[in-house]
Order: structure tokens, then sequence, then C-alpha cells
């Protein structure tokens, strides 16, 4: 890979002057991603015959557009802090900030890494940018885009885990995406994509916020203040593949979860989430021959729509809670395995319901240090994403993504749950021993043909 530029690129606002200065509290939602690794992703485009030259063209209206999207989620050219007079970190913005932007060109093979296949994870990491991160402060983002002559490009993008969550990252690029693609003058967004940052709706009675603040003051000695990030590992030959889930398969699986069931279970969750995840999960336990006698998901809900009062779809930062879906691997691996899975899947779903999304917070963040380093008797794996993000719908002017790869999945071998680039059905991505990897890929074939 060649780095052609690296742009530092200010936020801009034509109808309207940004602040100075501007401080967001953490929530206890964000705080609880304080050390966690960046999230990472990739957007890839492929060129038609009647694109534009990509330096004349194309460029100068991603940094153009970028600069306005900027203008509006601000907050992200800021740094995240830890002023000793702070009970809880912070996000900084004030004029002069930027957001990174590197430019360059790779000659590897745009067809191998843009496929919805098997590939070698480590052939990922040079489309990616870092962030700077030390123990006082964290950039909150950096971009990255890579030109692949006469194939396409790509868009990589790492993100602080503790600033924003999925929902809002996917947003910001919706946001960036539609600002390059319409070009009015001058540019704005439609409410649905205009942030909210209100954070004082945010209410944390039962002081969750300081228990997730004390666990991470004892991660690596006492009162530890840092803000680096936990130091994850990536497996040795890491394998990363999508898999996908069309329509017609996602009603073959709930045909055979309703034949099947043995009990009427009237609380089963039977969506697309439910289906593709539960099909998933069993595929991957029989997969990966796992020695633990229980396997465990930590599920994702979004709450903004849950709380009291409700928060708008367009809150910026985290605010997501935690469920856990646990199952013994011998009955999953049984003939049964999917409607265990169903079951289990839709207890945990059923739990928010019944007990109210926040139930159960001060568990949260242990139960993410076991996804990093699971106990012998219990498998923890986590699941990020969502379908309904629709992050196939970021097109910039020359059409939607070929593929969008979730890539710091790697290091912590989660699910990563996608809407799909022909607009139909879900894809599911994560990341194993390439063995492992071949092995789930003919599983999950086979189970959909029977």
């Amino acid at each position: 890979m060649h780095v052609v530029q690296v742009f530092s690129v200010a936020p801009t606002l034509e109808s309207e002057e940004l602040p100075t200065q501007t401080s967001l509290p953490l929530t206890f939602f964000d705080i609880l991603w304080l050390r966690s690794p960046p999230t990472q992703r990739i957007l890839f485009y492929q060129f038609s015959n009647r694109t534009p030259p990509f330096f004349l063209t194309l460029l100068p209206k991603l940094i153009h557009s970028l600069s306005f999207a900027l203008g509006h989620f601000f907050p992200l050219a800021g740094h995240l802090t830890w002023p000793l007079h702070s009970q809880n970190p912070i996000i900084n913005y004030k004029t002069g900030d930027t957001v990174s932007l590197t430019v360059a060109e790779s000659d590897a093979d745009f067809n191998y890494l843009a496929a919805s296949n098997i590939w070698e994870t480590e052939k990922m990491h040079h489309l990616l940018p870092h962030l700077t991160i030390t123990h006082e402060q964290a950039t909150l983002l950096a971009l990255q885009v890579t030109q692949f002559p006469n194939s396409g490009f790509s868009i990589g993008i790492t993100s602080h885990r503790a600033a924003l969550d999925g929902k809002t990252l996917t947003s910001f690029i919706n946001s960036w995406a539609y600002l390059c693609r319409e070009s009015k003058a001058p540019p704005c967004l439609p409410p649905e994509l205009c942030p909210f940052y209100e954070r004082i709706l945010v209410k944390d009675p039962n002081q969750i916020g300081g228990k997730f603040i004390n666990d991470w003051l004892l991660q690596g000695g006492s009162n530890n203040r840092s803000l680096m990030v936990l130091d994850v590992q990536s497996p040795e030959h890491a394998t990363g593949g999508l898999f996908q889930l069309t329509g017609s398969d996602i009603e073959k699986l709930k045909h055979f979860v309703v034949s099947k069931q043995k009990r009427n279970n009237t609380n089963l969750h039977l969506s697309t989430f439910v289906l593709s995840l539960a099909y998933a999960w069993v595929c991957r336990v029989r997969a990966e021959e796992m020695e633990n006698k229980r396997v465990m998901l930590i599920l994702t809900v979004d709450c903004r729509g849950c709380l009291e009062p409700p928060l708008p779809p367009t809150y910026f930062g985290n605010c997501v809670g935690l469920r856990l879906a646990s199952a013994e691997k011998r009955d999953l691996l049984g003939e049964d395995g999917l409607i265990v899975a169903v079951e289990a899947l839709s207890e945990a779903l059923e739990s928010v319901k019944k007990d109210g999304v926040v139930n159960g917070a001060e568990n949260w963040s242990s139960w993410l240090l076991d996804c990093v380093g699971s106990e012998a008797d219990v498998k923890t794996i986590g699941v990020a994403g969502s379908p309904n993000f629709e992050a196939y719908n970021s097109d910039f002017g020359w059409g939607g993504p070929k593929k969008v790869e979730t890539v710091s999945v790697e290091r912590t071998a989660v699910f990563s749950l996608s809407d799909s680039n022909n607009g139909e059905g879900i894809e599911i991505g994560f990341v194993s021993k390439k063995t492992t990897m071949e092995t789930f890929a003919s599983l999950f074939a086979k189970g959909l043909q029977s």
C-alpha cells in the first residue's frame, strides 16, 4: 500500500456557527465500553465503467462532504479525556479540532477483499486507520480512503467504542454519504439523520456508571485512570467470513422451528434476528469443537426507545443494553439444537419486556470482560451490529457498497450482523481459524438444503 496524502478535516457548517468549545460527559452506557478495542469497519465500492477520475472528482467530493458531515457530528473531531477534577471521562471539542483522513493506493486484489466468502483477515489491516490513544486522551474517529486502480475504493473507519455505538456510527456514515450524494447548497441533513445531543435525559438513579468506573479503575492496578484500550490480540492465522441468509432461508428456518417445537411456547421470537443468530450459533458450536460445557451469547439491545423518557433514534453516543442467552453445549449439538438456540434467545429478549432494558445493568461490565477471556466451562460470544442499521444504504453517489465488513470482530471473535448488499435477508460474519471457518461454511450451506 502507498499512502498518497493525509488530510486533517475540520467540521464545517454554512447555515450556523459551530460551538467554540463543548464538553459531553460520558453516560453509563458510554463508560461500559471505555477501554474496549475500537470499532473498525470497511466499506468496499466497485467502480463502474463511467466512474469519473478518482483523484480529480471522487476524492474532492468525499473530503468536501466529510467536512459538512463532521459539522453535524462535531464531537467526533474532539478528544476523550479524564480530567482529575471529573469523576467520569468526558468528550471535549474545541475550535481547530480535526479528523484524520488518510488517502492511499493499494495493489491488493479488490475482488478477493470485497467478496463475501472467506479471507485472511490480516489482508484487511492496511485498509484501516488508527486512533491516537494515550493514557491521558484519545481521538474518537479516523478515516482512510484507499483506491484500487481500475477496480474500486474502500472507506476504512475506526471509531472509539466509548464515544458511539453501531447505530450512531452508521448514522454518521449515512449522513456523510447523503451530503456527498445530494450536493445541495447549503448542505443540510434530513431530520432522521440529525444527531441529538441532550445527554441530561439519560438517567442513572442506581449509579450504574459509578460501578462501571470502579471496575475500570481496578483494571491494571488500583485507581488506574488510563484511557488505553484493552490489548486484545487477534488469533494467529485468523480467517474471516461473511454468510448470507435470504428471505426464503429465514422462512425455511421459521417453518422448521414451528414444526419441530415440542411444546407450544407462545413467547418464541421468530424474527429474522433470532432465527439467523440461532442458526449461526448452532453451526459455530458444531464447527469450533468447543471444550466448554456451556455457550453464552451477549446480545446488544437498543435502549433509545425503551427509556423513560425515551430518546430519539438519532441520539448521539452509546445507548445499548446487554442480555445473556445461554445454553448447554450438548443441547446445541443435539438434533434440536436450533430449537434450543431460538428458545434461549427468545427468553433473553423476553426479559427486556418483562424486566426493563437496564435491569441487571450492574453485571454488564463483568459480562464484557468474560467475552475477552471466557472461563474454562463457559464460552462467551458477543454479538455486534444489527440488520436494522441498513449499512448497505451508504451510497455516496456511485452506488451502494459491494461489501461492508466489521473487521474489529477479529479480536473478540464476536458475531457481526448486518443487512445484505442485495437488500434482502441478513449477513452474518465472524472470525476464527481457517479450518473452523471452512467447516462452518459447509455446515451453514448444508443445513439450508435439507
